[in-house]
């Protein structure tokens, strides 16, 4: 990579981070002590399995392929800025993109649950974006239900021989969509007092659709982009990896 190509990168990074770490700092994905203390432990029991699959499954790659870990490290950085930049939606959550659907299509679902792991702790200690104690269900909704839902469409398209950038866009905007469906059950399971679950469910849906839809498009587009931008300048690694492998 040229220092020319290095410094548009870094351009790049600075102009993104410059909008997620602004205002709106107390939006969150499910808030600190919005959830009962039961739902909490019960989400978080439920991503044990998939964590260390993931962990087994970044080791397995890195281990065959060292220098993937940039790659890795990239899909990580990608979600945690993507996902830092937040639209205020209902009160103990909010609209946001989740920038998953990249890394689960080159890594594959497991890996990604790792990364969304990771970055979803540093945004709850550091940005005050989530909390410790629904860790468990924003894990669950954002690095799990979102990116095995991204990886199974990508790989459906790629199946029917639909155009790769198509794929990948309704694989991403899917996939950060489905997250939000999922947390709104999360949270019509906690909070349905007044009404049944279904009831609460439609309500909670029905306030994200007006923001969430949108930047779902928005994250599909941006991921297309992303991806062009790894065809040109990383395609010994997307090869290591086997996504360009029906590439002419």
């Amino acid at each position: 990579m040229s220092k020319r190509q290095k410094r548009i990168i870094m351009l790049a990074a600075v102009f993104a981070l410059s909008f997620g770490i602004g205002p709106a700092a107390n939006a969150m994905h499910i808030m600190e002590g919005y959830l009962p203390g039961g739902y909490c432990i019960a989400w978080g029991v439920l991503c044990v399995p998939f964590i260390i699959a993931g962990f087994m499954s970044i080791k397995k790659k890195l281990a065959e392929h060292r220098n993937l870990i940039t790659l890795l490290a990239m899909s990580g950085a990608f979600v945690f800025v993507i996902s830092s930049l937040k639209i205020p939606s209902v009160s103990g959550s909010c609209s946001h993109m989740t920038g998953t659907g990249l890394g689960a299509i080159l890594f594959g679902p497991s890996a990604v649950s790792i990364l969304g792991l990771i970055v979803l702790l540093f945004q709850a200690l550091l940005l005050g974006h989530g909390g410790l104690t629904t860790i468990g269900a924003n894990t669950f909704s954002m690095a799990i239900a979102g990116p095995f839902v991204s990886y199974g469409i990508y790989t459906v398209c790629k199946k029917a021989n639909v155009n790769r950038k198509v794929s990948v866009f309704l694989a991403a905007a899917l996939g950060d969509f489905f997250t939000y469906c999922v947390t709104a059950c999360q949270m019509a399971l906690a909070h349905h007092a007044d009404t049944t679950i279904g009831g609460a469910l439609v309500k909670f849906l029905a306030v994200f659709a007006p923001t969430q839809i949108p930047l779902a498009i928005i994250e599909g587009i941006l991921t297309v982009v992303i991806v062009m931008g790894l065809e040109s300048y990383a395609k010994p690694e997307l090869k290591a990896i086997g996504f360009l492998k029906e590439a002419k």
